[in-house]
């Protein structure tokens, strides 16, 4: 039935966005996406926004596996897996992305943002207290939210050791100290300070959990992420990440970590007890493509080439950028209307770069936040930048 006072609050936030020039538009891509893509009512653009870091989304044996992966067991199972069954797919996946990222066993669930859901209100206990970067992922913080509100949580300042520090000695009575940080912040493009984070769990006893959602595949020699990257691999207590950015670009996320840790999830999480598991297509053209990013490195020395090339282009325009090892750029504007503004600007020039304003950033640090890839060739690149120099 119609509410008239949601009906009116409903239209007058879109009116407030639209006014505002904030409103966002959702284009509609007529084909892959790869370096390019084709969209409705616009033509070919260069892509500068996904992050399909490692060029595999349409890597035709990542495709050709989801069909097979389609052909063999259906498109699911129409339930959750301790009620039907585990696919043997999902078997598979599972031990190749714990051999990938350096740990014993691993989880697998339709998104990150799931598997972040699951870590928190499974693990941790009545008498623990989580300590979460101030820029951590909303699906970190949505995830922290989800625990009892007695259990205690704290903030600390972003990459903040000394704040860090002393928010672990203040909780030491906990029976848990949970830090959770992202392996790499989404919107800032930095990395977190894993070796530091890591001698100071280990000085303090705490567990230590890192979503690499933007890590994996992207940093490292091998594509092995920011504990790779950080040389601590194999260090981090629990990893969540995912697999719909540079490991196959289409859905799926996971937890990896401990037999025993793994285990109580499977028993007690409920995003994976009330839930499908990944689809079979997914969890095929997944495995796959951490087989092809263990098989070929040199895309991520291509990747790496990319951001160096378009960092240093970026920088010589005049553009505010931070220095990072990273394929986030985030080109700093402030104000919202101007950002999406000068977006559809680019979008014009044949560049597809998203604007980012409040409140997926704080009021007053609205960006464009380029995303390099290594599907990119030079000839994008230069395309981009060109666009950049109008602007």
């Amino acid at each position: 039935m119609p509410n008239a006072s949601f009906d009116a609050r409903a239209r007058d936030l879109l009116k407030s966005l639209e006014d505002s020039r904030q409103l966002k538009r959702f284009h509609h891509l007529e084909g892959a996406l790869g370096p390019t893509a084709r969209i409705e009512g616009v033509g070919e653009v260069v892509v500068l926004c996904s992050n399909n870091y490692l060029g595999l989304a349409s890597h035709p044996e990542v495709i050709e596996a989801g069909h097979q992966g389609l052909k063999k067991y259906g498109a699911g199972t129409a339930s959750v897996r301790f009620i039907c069954g585990t696919l043997v797919c999902h078997r598979e996946l599972e031990a190749t992305i714990a051999k990938f990222v350096g740990t014993e066993a691993s989880l697998s669930y339709v998104s990150c943002w799931n598997a972040n859901e699951a870590v928190f209100q499974t693990l941790v206990g009545p008498d623990d207290v989580i300590l979460s970067d101030e820029l951590n992922h909303a699906s970190i913080i949505d995830g922290i939210r989800l625990v009892p509100r007695a259990i205690e949580r704290a903030v600390y300042k972003h990459s903040d050791l000394a704040d860090l520090e002393a928010k672990l000695k203040q909780h030491a009575g906990k029976a848990c100290r949970w830090v959770v940080t992202d392996g790499v912040f989404s919107m800032e493009g930095d990395v977190a300070p894993l070796p530091e984070l890591v001698a100071l769990c280990k000085k303090y006893e705490a567990l230590l959990v890192v979503d690499d959602s933007h890590g994996i595949g992207a940093l490292g020699k091998t594509g092995r992420g920011t504990p790779e990257h950080a040389g601590c691999f194999g260090q981090v207590d629990i990893l969540t990440g995912t697999l719909g950015k540079a490991l196959g670009g289409a859905a799926g996320g996971y937890v990896a970590a401990a037999p025993h840790v793994v285990e109580v999830l499977k028993q007690r999480a409920r995003p994976s007890l009330f839930s499908n598991a990944v689809p079979a297509t997914v969890a095929c053209s997944a495995r796959k493509a951490i087989e092809i990013v263990d098989r070929e490195p040199q895309r991520v020395q291509k990747l790496r080439d990319n951001i160096a090339l378009m960092r240093a282009g970026l920088a010589k325009l005049g553009f505010d950028i931070h220095a990072s090892p990273t394929a986030i750029i985030p080109v700093m504007i402030g104000d919202a209307a101007e950002a999406i503004a000068k977006s559809q600007r680019l979008l014009e020039l044949g560049v597809m770069v998203i604007g980012f304003g409040f409140p997926v950033v704080p009021k007053g640090q609205a960006r464009l936040r380029v995303q390099v890839s290594a599907a990119l060739e030079r000839e994008h690149l230069e395309k981009a930048l060109s666009a950049f120099a109008q602007l």
